[in-house]
């Protein structure tokens, strides 16, 4: 185990540093035109728009959220913590279903004669990201508030403390704590964003750095320029995930006796308050995928035959990249688990330090010279959604792996219990839960992925999310959300397959 763990990590190493120490290699220095250092502001621009507003949209549906209980609730906060599995440029679509220029917000305003709104450029952009990110900015927070001890809640209550003292010596503190990671988060998310800003950006005042690198690459092929533009990429990327690594951490209020939470919410004017907080941020939510719910069922008749060739192409690709991952995370997770050195914990966390795109235009590097890089479009995509869902994995099967360590590593070795009769009657039976779980994250996270496709891929060998994107190109509206849902159910339904495979297996 100990040999291979280290094989594995020293592969997931070296398949993120050959395409970063290709794109180095092929820079053309790092001189910016004018275009590049207009795509950099406005990549940083949206980015720190986006966290922000994000952020200061969180805090109050957060604290509604810790502080109420109604019907539905535990509902709404598992659509909270579940963003990463709904295809980026799925909900681009549900969000120009109700704020694009034929969209339900806008037929709103011109019945009541107001201006239009536009949902391309910076606004379309932040709006996206906001839409993408506010429920993971707001499921961070929540923890916060639930992290506080119910017995600081109690403590207060008996010193007759009102909303404002316990804002003051309560909440204050641990916002203060909690709200800087959720904020490097978020800015760090936004700023790898590709398809939001492929499909909503565009033009010279609406152009990312991703999306600068794609057009020099698909469309101007220069790819010295590409090069250049990866490694500013690559520097923002990963000072971003380093900030968030840094500023993430629990708030200090000591431990308490695990008691049921104490929060009430105050009455009056602040339970209105709460009320509409939680109402807009489901609207928000919900209106774009009913939207597209709407939208997409008569679309399904009328799907294309190159959909569905598409769709069995992404599902293959999930189940191979998703098979890859949990096989490389399940090694790595054990071996750390057991003691093993501690560059295997740096060499799984490595991929949070690029992006898809950047890792894609590595390897279109790399392999250009040798062959035409069309034809191995399928499995570089396998490969980039391995390396780029690996962290996550990998951070979900780590306790469980310590745990079961702790618990039978002992009992295990006395029995000389070791290799395959080792993995089978206790690691995978031990592990199947969090192992079906991390498994459908990785199948939904592939499922859904517009990224290094969009660089490799010909016209015959679209994945599902690309074919969407070049139907939304083409205007073919209906269509295109015939195919989104398509998408979401697919990557639903891999989520779940693998979810309740894994609790089947753990019962």
């Amino acid at each position: 185990m100990a040999s291979g763990a280290r094989a594995v990590g020293a592969l997931a190493a070296l398949m993120v540093a050959a395409p970063l120490g290709a794109v180095a290699w092929s820079a053309g220095g790092l001189r910016l035109s004018p275009a590049d250092l207009a795509a950099l502001r406005f990549t940083l621009t949206q980015a720190v728009l986006s966290a922000l507003v994000s952020i200061l949209l969180a805090v109050p549906v957060a604290r509604a959220l810790a502080r109420r209980r109604f019907p539905g609730r535990g509902v709404l906060i598992t659509l909270m913590g579940a963003p990463f599995l709904l295809p980026v440029i799925v909900a681009v679509l549900g969000l120009v279903a109700v704020f694009g220029r034929a969209g339900w917000l806008n037929g709103a305003l011109a019945l009541a004669g107001l201006p239009r709104m536009d949902v391309y450029g910076l606004q379309g952009v932040v709006l996206a990201h906001v839409f993408l990110n506010l429920p993971l900015a707001t499921r961070m927070i929540l923890q916060g508030w639930q992290a506080i001890p119910a017995e600081r809640f109690r403590l207060a209550e008996s010193l007759s403390f009102g909303p404002a003292q316990m804002a003051r010596y309560l909440e204050r503190p641990m916002l203060a704590e909690v709200v800087p990671g959720a904020l490097a988060t978020v800015f760090a998310v936004c700023l790898t964003s590709f398809a939001v800003a492929l499909v909503l950006g565009g033009g010279p005042g609406a152009t990312t750095l991703e999306l600068a690198i794609y057009q020099a690459v698909r469309f101007e092929f220069d790819l010295s320029h590409a090069a250049g533009l990866a490694l500013v990429q690559t520097a923002l990327g990963g000072a971003a995930a380093l900030a968030a690594w840094r500023m993430a951490r629990a708030a200090g209020f000591g431990a308490g006796l695990q008691m049921a939470p104490a929060l009430r919410g105050p009455v009056g004017w602040r339970r209105g308050a709460d009320t509409l907080a939680i109402t807009l941020a489901a609207g928000f939510l919900l209106l774009p995928l009913g939207a597209l719910l709407i939208r997409g069922v008569p679309g399904l008749f009328q799907l294309p035959d190159m959909v569905w060739l598409a769709a069995a192409r992404s599902i293959a690709v999930a189940l191979l990249s998703t098979a890859v991952t949990i096989t490389a995370a399940l090694i790595l997770a054990l071996a750390v688990a057991r003691g093993g050195p501690r560059w295997l914990d740096l060499a799984a966390a490595l991929p949070l330090a690029t992006s898809g795109l950047v890792l894609g235009t590595g390897l279109f590097l790399i392999v250009q010279p040798v062959m035409a890089p069309t034809r191995l479009a399928l499995p570089v995509t396998i490969l980039v959604n391995a390396l780029l869902a690996l962290p996550f994995v990998f951070r979900l099967l780590l306790p469980e792996a310590r745990a079961l360590e702790a618990g039978y590593g002992r009992l295990a070795g006395s029995l000389g219990l070791s290799g395959a009769a080792r993995l089978r009657l206790l690691t995978l039976p031990r592990l199947a839960r969090p192992i079906g779980f991390a498994a459908g994250l990785a199948a939904a996270l592939s499922m859904g992925d517009l990224g290094v496709i969009a660089l490799f891929a010909a016209e015959q060998g679209a994945t599902l999310p690309l074919v969407v994107q070049r139907l939304m190109g083409a205007y073919r509206t209906d269509a295109a959300a015939g195919a989104s849902l398509l998408l979401v159910g697919l990557s639903f339904a891999l989520f779940w397959a693998f979810d309740a495979g894994g609790r089947r297996a753990a019962a």
